[in-house]
């Protein structure tokens, strides 16, 4: 495709983009908070006004359990790939408000970086999305694809209702691919795609021993004391070099390939600089794997937080009868959430001590999510990155975990293809946040040029 043709299109109209981006920035469409109720659902007019404007189809704002979704779709290239746009046009609050340079909701432009909430996360990237669809549709007179639009107003506060929406309308939904532009590159000038997450396993251990709180004096010795019980137990975790010691842990783990550890490996990750950003002397973690591949591809057991006994100012010589702690799992291809928490119960029951009864409650999880690192849809958003910004796409994976990506996975079984534009260091979530906008005229690009090349990819097995 002649990307001269949609960079002049982009030039044409970069301000009445900007405004109206600046309009979409300026709605306080807070999802976890009930007072922006109405506000929510003037984001999700805007963007059914924005699709109908592009002559999108079967334009609705559907309700949930919660906050609505936005759907939308074109379906008259006949032949060709349907690809499924996600994203979510709900952003988290602005506390705290003192440490804003200029309004969150008043979008603003500060050198060539543009401020506001939900700028990087995710209404800019959004917004790009239906940009380059009018950008299609201006420049070829038609899209080379076909393409449906879901955007939900919940994914701040976890997606809780979109997983049933999406389970209820499957045959709605139905795409060749999901398209998600809420991922982050690698670096300035350094475009990645995130071709997969680790997924989470939590569950809150507590332990009891005697009915109350007794003296170390009087019972120190004779009864046994929560908190050693727990600390028995947790230490039985994992070793002393970070393998985790659960039985059957390890089983379901899909291993890295060789082409993944050298594309990782020519990341040039510089660990020293991260030892000396962190404040410590050396980093941890299983033996002969790097830190990205810790990180990215490997599954963990961490503890987030212990409680129990006296910890206020002096001493206490008490004897706990009550403690516990909080442990999460990030979890890689092919584990599976709920029969890793049924390995730690069993875990936990093995190493129970005497004396105490143990309690585990289970908490969040979500499955791993992979798309195979030589995927044509893959390979062909790397060209079409490098296209535009004109250096190697980085194939990276997440750390952290987005539920909602392996829902789409699990129920609609297409691939995702996580392909972002913004920056780690651009605070989202935080005070200050920005999208650079050097990122967003190239990105527009990228997105025109890789629907196009898609539209030449073969509706087979390898595809789907």
């Amino acid at each position: 495709m002649e990307l001269e043709r949609f960079d002049e299109y982009f030039k044409k109209n970069r301000e009445k983009h900007l405004q109206e981006l600046f309009e979409f920035l300026s709605i306080p469409s807070i999802s976890s908070l009930s007072e922006h109720k109405r506000d929510i659902e003037r984001a999700a007019h805007w963007l059914k006004r924005q699709l109908e404007q592009l002559n999108i189809e079967n334009v609705s704002i559907d309700p949930t359990g919660g906050h609505p979704v936005v759907y939308g779709e074109w379906l008259h290239a006949e032949g060709k790939p349907t690809v499924l746009f996600y994203g979510h046009y709900d952003v988290q609050p602005v506390d705290p408000l003192e440490l804003w340079e200029s309004e969150p909701f008043k979008p603003e432009i500060r050198e060539n970086k543009l401020y506001a909430r939900g700028a990087s996360d995710d209404k800019g990237q959004v917004f790009m999305q239906l940009k380059a669809v009018e950008a299609l549709f201006d420049v070829l007179g038609s899209l080379p694809v076909n393409v449906k639009f879901l955007y939900e107003g919940e994914e701040e506060i976890g997606s809780p209702h979109l997983p049933s929406y999406i389970e209820k309308n499957k045959e709605k939904l139905s795409a060749d691919f999901i398209l998600i532009t809420d991922t982050s590159m690698h670096g300035p000038g350094k475009p990645a795609i995130c071709y997969g997450l680790r997924g989470l396993a939590g569950i809150q251990i507590d332990v009891q021993g005697a009915n109350s709180d007794l003296h170390s004096g009087l019972y120190g010795g004779g009864v046994q004391n929560a908190v050693h019980a727990l600390v028995e137990i947790l230490a039985s975790f994992r070793d002393s070099e970070g393998n985790i010691l659960v039985e059957g842990f390890y089983d379901d783990v899909k291993p890295l390939t060789d082409e993944e550890r050298k594309a990782f490996a020519e990341l040039e990750f510089d660990e020293e600089a991260l030892k000396k950003e962190l404040g410590v002397d050396e980093l941890f973690g299983e033996p002969g794997y790097s830190f990205l591949e810790r990180t990215w591809a490997r599954p963990t057991l961490e503890i987030n937080g212990i409680f129990g006994g006296f910890s206020g100012e002096g001493i206490k010589t008490v004897l706990p009868g009550k403690a516990g702690a909080k442990i999460t799992c990030r979890l890689v291809p092919d584990q599976e959430p709920d029969k890793i928490v049924a390995l730690l119960r069993k875990h936990i029951e093995k190493h129970t001590p005497k004396g105490v009864t143990v309690t585990v409650i289970e908490f969040d999880s979500g499955a791993p999510y992979l798309t195979p690192f030589d995927h044509p849809l893959i390979q062909t958003a790397s060209k079409s990155y490098e296209k535009v910004y004109r250096t190697p796409t980085a194939f990276t994976r997440g750390g952290g975990s987005i539920p909602i990506v392996a829902a789409f996975d699990q129920m609609l079984k297409v691939p995702v293809v996580l392909m972002g534009f913004g920056l780690t260091t651009e605070n989202f979530h935080a005070p200050n946040e920005h999208f650079h906008l050097e990122n967003f005229d190239k990105g527009l690009r990228v997105l025109c040029d890789y629907l196009f090349e898609v539209s030449k990819l073969s509706l087979d097995k390898q595809v789907k």
